[in-house]
């Protein structure tokens, strides 16, 4: 009997273990030397809360599914019916098929098709490879259609460092700057965070602060790569993502508005824009035909000398 996200394709290398699904390309589970680093689903269940799936053309959400580009009035089925959104791209429940798959790295490949409120063929590519570094996951998009087309990035990890609650966890978050979002959800302005409960620039507790928030201005290294660190300061065990220069936002969601799972671990989620771009065209990334673009995250475990 088939498991609920189809083909599972197990990965190994330096102590870290992951299985990716067939459905949706999601990262069903990541260990290391036998310590989980995301709280994901089990092998007999589907992902819920969008756990470990990959989101394109677009994530986090557009308002009543509706926006225009090219000249075109467009509406996408709306995915979050409670507030009437079309949420997380097109590609989370589909077949991902397998294009190469080792000890160390799968490479899964789909191609999201023409239809009704998205007009445009792409060719989407994930690799998820696996070092003694950590997990690094890129997601590719080509445009195949004859007219440019409206695209941004995201995935959908949970990390966690124990068995929860947040409260107590430590977050360092590289970010000046929040998206401030109305009762749905849609971003109608920014703030800066410094003096604020979401100035997490200094690591610091959670404490109860209830994150459905979309993070930018981030502070980058060398390499141009920002990093959200979570860390258990009663252990010292902590886990961090990572993600190049091509990721402008960070969402932080402590899913408190799921009851089974509230505050149990932390969704940080890399994205290319911020909700609602397909309208408001905030980091919107605009694909001409044949064009391409590449996003590259990771997640790698961390200790208290780290």
């Amino acid at each position: 009997m088939l498991p609920p996200s189809g083909d599972q394709y197990a990965i190994s290398a330096g102590g870290y273990h992951a299985v990716v699904t067939e459905s949706g390309g999601a990262l069903r589970s990541l260990t290391h030397d036998g310590r989980a680093l995301v709280d994901g689903f089990g092998e007999d269940e589907m992902s819920s809360g969008g756990r470990g799936q990959l989101l394109v053309p677009w994530p986090n959400r557009i308002r009543d599914g509706r926006y225009s580009f090219g000249g075109h009035d467009l509406q996408l089925p709306l995915t979050e019916p409670k507030r009437h959104h079309a949420s997380h791209g097109l590609a989370r429940w589909v077949a991902w098929s397998l294009e190469e798959h080792t000890a160390s790295s799968v490479t899964l490949r789909y191609r999201l098709m023409a239809q009704s409120g998205y007009p445009w063929t792409l060719d989407l590519h994930v690799v998820h490879d696996l070092s003694a570094d950590g997990l690094t996951v890129t997601q590719s998009a080509t445009n195949l259609a004859a007219t440019p087309a409206p695209y941004a990035s995201g995935a959908h990890p949970y990390l966690t460092v124990g068995d929860g609650p947040v409260d107590d966890w430590e977050l360092a978050l590289p970010a000046a700057t929040r998206s401030v979002t109305d009762d749905a959800l849609i971003p109608v302005g920014r703030e800066p965070v410094g003096g604020t409960a979401h100035d997490f620039r200094t690591p610091r507790r959670l404490g109860d602060l209830e994150l459905n928030t979309a993070f930018t201005d981030l502070e980058r290294d060398g390499r141009g790569e920002a990093t959200v660190v979570l860390r258990d300061p009663a252990t010292g065990r902590g886990v961090a993502l990572w993600a190049d220069a091509g990721v402008r936002w960070f969402q932080l969601y402590t899913a408190d508005d799921v009851p089974a799972t509230a505050r149990r671990s932390m969704a940080v989620e890399p994205m290319t824009a911020n909700a609602d771009a397909f309208r408001s065209g905030d980091d919107l990334l605009t694909l001409e035909p044949g064009g391409d673009v590449s996003v590259t995250w990771g997640i790698r475990a961390v200790d208290e000398e780290s």
